[in-house]
């Protein structure tokens, strides 16, 4: 079964719904929202990754985060904190959250790996080559595929060694880091090679610039393609990465990628998507 991940930015600048959130107050309501619809975890972050985006103070992220996560504990909901730094995943984890989502693959802060190791939450390992501001720098590859495994292998190997188990490593091949256009599509069809290390899998496309840019073809450029119709997009990918197996879907419309499962495990006859009670 796969699950939905709701994404709950509270930050100024993320590159989709920055600003609507911002606040503790219609994030949390925001967060509620998704889980109705259907996420069987809420990831919040404090920090927009968005390409070209510059490093946040964690005191900042804090601030913005930890009121949010500690809410949505309260209530009930599965939260994941998406975070690069150390000191924000412990605060987070204190809060209730359950998971920690670094983008990073602990790379960005030293001291991740076995901060996370000092509690009982799993972790997501991010594929990454470099932060926001320089990530298409690297975005250099002879097999995409390969070198993603192999560089997530290496990650997955460190936070062993930090002393986290394998049960509790999520890998994710970071969709539209160190990546453009065609590069992001030979990972996802990589997905199924992904899940056959054994590992759980978390995909995330939603609203990328590489669908718009699949959508837009010759008509014109991405940034006119709206958010409705990334959505739309996004919630196809969400059907091919279960198909391909993946554990879990990062997404901002909820409701688009659960109603696009449902149809998909109709059409199968078969459970393709986790709803929030059958999550844990």
């Amino acid at each position: 079964m796969t699950l939905i991940m709701g994404i709950v930015n509270v930050t100024p600048d993320s590159f989709s719904d920055g600003g609507r959130y911002a606040d503790a107050e219609p994030a949390v309501a925001h967060g509620l929202g998704l889980r109705a619809q259907g996420a069987a975890i809420l990831d919040v972050g404090g920090e927009s990754t968005r390409p070209g985006a510059e490093r946040v103070d964690p005191a900042v992220e804090q601030e913005r985060v930890l009121p949010v996560v500690r809410a949505l504990a309260a209530a009930g909901a599965v939260v994941s904190i998406d975070t690069m730094n150390a000191a924000t995943a412990l605060a987070a984890v204190e809060a209730g959250a359950r998971i920690v989502n670094d983008v990073s693959g602990g790379l960005a802060d030293p001291e991740m790996l076995a901060a996370v190791a000092s509690t009982e939450a799993d972790i997501v390992l991010g594929h990454w080559r470099g932060p926001s501001a320089e990530m298409y720098a690297r975005a250099a590859y002879a097999d995409v595929v390969t070198e993603v495994l192999a560089e997530l292998g290496e990650r997955v190997a460190a936070a062993a060694a930090a002393g986290i188990p394998p049960s509790r490593v999520i890998v994710d091949p970071g969709i539209g880091f160190g990546k453009q256009g065609e590069q992001n599509w030979a990972a996802l069809r990589g997905t199924g090679r992904l899940v056959g290390l054994g590992h759980r899998v978390l995909v995330g496309t939603s609203r990328k610039r590489f669908l718009a840019e699949a959508l837009a073809g010759d008509a014109g450029p991405a940034e006119e393609v709206d958010e409705q119709r990334r959505d739309a997009a996004t919630a196809v990918t969400s059907v091919l990465a279960a198909q391909a197996g993946a554990w879990g879907v990062r997404v901002h419309d909820v409701a688009a990628s659960r109603d696009a499962l449902v149809i998909a495990s109709s059409w199968e006859g078969e459970s393709r998507w986790a709803s929030p009670t059958r999550s844990r």
